[in-house]
């Protein structure tokens, strides 16, 4: 699509980027959503970016890279991404995801991981047509009672 700007996440982007979770959630943005947003824009060493369309925030896509994490080489995780319903399917979220993997392969990271569930088909076929595959974990929950 012409005429979208992939930059970096900046604080001031949380309350547009909690409108396009709400408009793909048909939910309320959770109370600590803004917070985390504002945070992973102030770490330099995470790959976080948004899509802007006419000084609007369209998509945006989170990243980071852990330190440590159960004997695996460095490893960076797509941990949220969305793009608003009005310009899905137009190659926004293909564009962040490329930027993500610019920044991580200057940084010498050669392993993206991210975490679908395994009924949202069109994510996983998202991610599919970016290469990624299964990997090597296992997920696992736990749900602690009260």
């Amino acid at each position: 699509m012409d005429n979208i700007f992939i930059r970096r996440l900046r604080p001031e982007d949380a309350d547009q980027i909690g409108r396009i979770y709400s408009a793909i959630t048909q939910k309320p943005v959770p109370p600590d959503f803004k917070r985390i947003i504002e945070e992973h824009a102030q770490k330099e060493e995470s790959a976080c970016f948004v899509a802007e369309y006419q000084g609007m925030v369209v998509g945006y896509m989170i990243s980071h890279s852990p330190s440590g994490g159960f004997g695996i080489e460095e490893s960076a995780w797509i941990t949220m991404l969305g793009v608003s319903p009005k310009f899905m399917g137009q190659g926004i979220g293909k564009q962040m995801a490329q930027e993500i993997f610019k920044f991580y392969k200057a940084k010498g990271i050669r392993n993206i991981h991210t975490t679908v569930r395994w009924y949202y088909g069109d994510l996983m076929s998202f991610f599919k047509t970016l290469g990624f595959d299964k990997s090597d974990f296992v997920n696992l929950h736990k749900v602690l009672e009260d």
